[in-house]
């Protein structure tokens, strides 16, 4: 399979096959044109096009043994809307009531349009993301493959892709803003999502200059973007020159929780990451190729996704369940059902000859009733360890110690973990701050560092912190 973007006038080619041992061979390569081959969400020139994405694919140092494309392209090629709906929707009712928020809100005829959704739950509602692609804009598109040879399988916004990168990291009952950053060699861009998805297709774009501070234009960034009723939680920082930013410092300079995806891809998307072998032997660049990957994600999981057939939206989603007999459950039936009709048999045949022995006598039988105290339920917790953000500081003066604790803690399941020192040396007791909503956690951080505090005090964080648990670790910490 080829996963193929096409940006303003860059193209990234992303060639995956298939092995013998379920793993996927890997090919890349990109390139940047002097002029533009796209504009505005559509295609500039069709010959142009066909012939830069031959260049793309022949140049590479092996060939491409493959026609089938899945092709990635940016938000501004689709029309775009979310909305809400009950839970409780019928699935048959779900398409006729997302056809007429099309017709209402779109500018666009939607029945002009190659369309499909997808639908993210919670326990109170569904909320449903539309992306619809103009059918010229889809023809001229497969005009431009055709004369190389090419044939589009399947048609991806790069805000799904994006989107696919770090879902995993999410919780549907958490209400947060997210944004997505990458960061090139000139140009700061990204889009705003939550928990369900995309929120706004307008993308984000700032240029910068060598002596520019990206922490500062971020800042001021989110600032902005806060006046406008919306706050953001946290940025997924992704690009070439994310590599050499420091999540810590980062973190503290922006005022926002900040994830490098060279730091979540290996830990939510291992397994995928595995599959990729690139034929040079190098680590698979994700910082560069983050879309084609995304890309890669979201045709593993949801293959049903299609922009390539018209009114895709009136086709028809409901499909019977697939109902499986567990096979344990299976074998008992069956195993009881054998003995009893052996023993109706046995009785049936010999009649009052036949006894079943009683073990269970009066003589040998001792009846002790017990009195237990009803268990007290431990409440489960609303949260995982891997996602929570733990903040380790410094109390003590003693030099490395913040990331001994650091490793401490990554050991027992903790991931999202910054280190500073805190504002004096001279704390005697560790303290452990923790927001009013996690008081668990408190708990179970002092749970895991039994052996090293005994006796730790736990206050309440401030809501506005960005961590949701401060250690402030003093000399009593072994």
């Amino acid at each position: 399979m080829i996963y193929l973007y096409l940006d303003k006038n860059t193209i990234k080619l992303l060639y995956l096959k298939k092995t013998m041992l379920g793993q996927q061979e890997t090919l890349y390569h990109q390139k940047t044109y002097e002029s533009d081959l796209i504009d505005k969400g559509k295609i500039i020139n069709i010959d142009l096009l066909a012939s830069a994405i031959k260049e793309v694919v022949t140049s590479s140092n092996r060939p491409v043994a493959d026609n089938q494309i899945s092709l990635i392209l940016p938000q501004e090629f689709f029309s775009f809307f979310r909305t809400t709906v009950p839970s409780d929707i019928a699935v048959s009712a779900l398409n006729s009531f997302i056809s007429d928020k099309a017709r209402s809100i779109l500018p666009i005829d939607n029945t002009e349009l190659a369309s499909d959704y997808f639908v993210q739950e919670s326990e109170q509602e569904k909320v449903v993301t539309y992306f619809g692609i103009n059918q010229e804009t889809l023809l001229s598109i497969k005009q431009a493959l055709t004369l190389i040879d090419f044939k589009i399988v399947s048609i991806i916004p790069d805000t799904m892709a994006f989107f696919k990168l770090f879902e995993k990291t999410l919780r549907k009952e958490k209400k947060e803003t997210i944004l997505y950053t990458e960061l090139e060699s000139n140009v700061l861009s990204g889009y705003l999502f939550d928990s369900c998805g995309l929120i706004d297709d307008k993308k984000i774009s700032i240029e910068y200059s060598e002596g520019d501070k990206i922490a500062d234009i971020l800042k001021a960034k989110i600032v902005e973007i806060t006046t406008d009723k919306k706050k953001v939680n946290r940025i997924i920082i992704s690009g070439e020159k994310s590599d050499t930013i420091r999540q810590d410092t980062f973190t503290k300079s922006v005022g926002v929780w900040t994830n490098p995806l060279k730091r979540i891809v290996p830990t939510f998307y291992e397994d995928y990451l595995k599959m990729l072998v690139p034929k040079n032997g190098k680590a698979f660049p994700i910082l560069t190729y983050d879309v084609c990957f995304g890309a890669f994600i979201l045709s593993e999981e949801n293959k049903s996704f299609s922009l390539l057939k018209k009114n895709n939206l009136y086709r028809n989603k409901v499909s019977l369940p697939k109902i499986g007999m567990p096979k344990k459950e299976v074998f008992l039936f069956a195993g009881s059902f054998a003995i009893s009709f052996l023993l109706f048999v046995l009785i049936s045949k010999f009649g009052s000859n036949f006894k079943i022995p009683n073990f269970m006598t009066k003589k040998n039988v001792v009846v002790v009733t017990p009195t237990l105290a009803p268990p007290t339920p431990t409440p489960t917790p609303n949260f995982k360890k891997e996602e929570v953000k733990i903040k380790v500081l410094n109390g003590s003066g003693v030099k490395g110690k913040a990331t001994e604790v650091k490793d401490i803690l990554r050991k027992k399941g903790y991931l999202e973990i910054l280190t500073d020192n805190a504002d004096n040396f001279d704390y005697v007791t560790t303290e452990i701050q923790v927001k009013s909503d996690k008081k668990q956690l408190g708990d179970m951080v002092k749970d895991d560092l039994k052996d090293y505090i005994t006796a730790p005090k736990i206050t309440i964080l401030d809501e506005k912190e960005a961590s949701d648990l401060v250690l402030i670790f003093g000399a009593d910490f072994k």
